[in-house]
């Protein structure tokens, strides 16, 4: 009876041992999570009302709890490199199924596709379309390499002070002829291609308090416009401030470059010209740069020609029990009937935590103070164990000595 019970003993405490070599084998493990192993009593009761003379038959493995702690968050300067900070999982899909992971070691593949390092894809919700997500759907996440579409200048909008004691030039226009006009605002514009060009504003005080806007772009005429002003120097006319322009057909196979220029915030003050802010809304084609992910999971693709585009946020999912995750290895976890089905969300909302680009979580098992002391105690398991069984054997055989005299 006694070697059996110490024989159980021994093989707890190997269980034990493998647990612990498991866990501190996976202390430098993105998103590991420990496990810790558990035990019960064997206690054979063999007839009625004996419990209080019945001996226990030892100790058997009930369970490996895995233990979801948090494990320290460190900076890498990767901005594919993720952590959550509070509740929740990454989502991926393998091929064969949906996932679970901490583990936020993420890279792309040959395709641009966000994966684990074994090859599952990171879910995000996709755009839809009005500034938000679609949450009722997953999609992989793919980092679009491509350009990001030029797009044609429609608006330019200037700012400046048109000299109130300006005299009417004497001289027909012409933008070869410097006394015809009275200054000259210069813009770069884009047409449908992503083409530059250069656009100018020129400036001909026509009357008192009234003026001429003629544009060209590239040397080529859009038009004239008129405008005028108050006797406070503000615009009068016309109303709005939108002086709409003639298309340019520009030769190069783009469309033909409709302009509005909006002049509503200049004024007509003192005795000098004040060129101030300019800017437009078209802008050539870029080509990708970088990644940003923000707190909430938000995925933005950068473009080089200072461009975004909101290409998905990521999904989080959580479970109400957690110890039900059926391990999947690589650090991967699967839904179960013990653990519920996956509640899904975002980051930074209910019950989820925030995600942090450029960090990763190290393995909950990292520091091995713990584990080490954990072995210490499951060695001396093994140990006294081991004894019982060698004290057993010794009188066992001590027994059979003086029975055989």
């Amino acid at each position: 009876m006694a070697l059996n019970t110490a024989l159980s003993g021994i093989n707890a405490a190997q269980s034990d041992l493998n647990v612990i070599s498991n866990n501190i084998s996976n202390a430098n493990t993105a998103g590991f999570k420990g496990s810790r192993a558990e035990f019960a009593d064997i206690f054979a009761v063999t007839g009625l009302n004996l419990n209080s003379t019945a001996t226990g038959s030892g100790t058997r493995m009930e369970d490996v709890a895995q233990q979801f702690s948090q494990g320290d968050i460190e900076t890498t300067g990767n901005s594919l490199d993720l952590a959550i900070s509070g509740n929740g999982f990454f989502t991926v899909n393998n091929g064969n199924g949906v996932g679970y992971t901490r583990a936020g070691n993420f890279q792309t593949d040959a395709n641009n596709y966000v994966v684990t390092p074994s090859g599952a894809k990171l879910q995000v919700y996709p755009p839809n379309g009005i500034g938000g997500f679609d949450t009722s759907t997953l999609v992989p996440l793919q980092l679009v390499s491509a350009q990001s579409n030029a797009t044609a200048t429609s608006l330019v909008t200037m700012t400046s002070n048109l000299p109130a004691s300006a005299t009417v030039p004497t001289n027909p226009f012409s933008t070869t002829d410097a006394t015809s006009y009275n200054a000259a605002t210069p813009v770069t514009v884009y047409d449908s291609q992503g083409g530059t060009h250069q656009g100018t504003v020129y400036f001909v005080k026509t009357a008192t308090n009234a003026w001429n806007a003629n544009l060209y772009v590239d040397g080529i005429s859009a038009g004239t416009q008129a405008m005028t002003f108050d006797t406070t120097g503000k615009l009068a006319t016309p109303a709005g401030g939108n002086l709409v322009f003639t298309p340019v057909n520009l030769g190069n196979g783009s469309n033909p470059l409709a302009l509005t220029v909006n002049l509503s915030n200049t004024t007509q003050f003192g005795d000098s010209y004040a060129a101030g802010a300019i800017s437009q809304n078209g802008f050539t084609a870029g080509t990708f740069t970088s990644i940003d992910i923000d707190s909430k999971g938000v995925v933005t693709a950068k473009y080089s020609n200072n461009q975004s585009t909101q290409v998905g946020q990521i999904a989080l999912a959580n479970f109400a029990n957690l110890q039900g995750l059926r391990q999947l290895g690589n650090t991967e976890w699967a839904a179960s009937g013990d653990s519920g089905t996956a509640v899904m969300g975002s980051a930074g909302s209910g019950q989820f935590g925030g995600v942090q680009s450029g960090a990763l979580e190290s393995s909950n098992t990292s520091d091995t103070t713990a584990q080490l002391v954990d072995m210490i105690k499951a060695q001396r398991n093994y140990q006294a164990n081991a004894q019982v069984l060698g004290t057993d054997n010794t009188l066992a055989a001590a027994l059979f000595q003086a029975v055989s005299r």
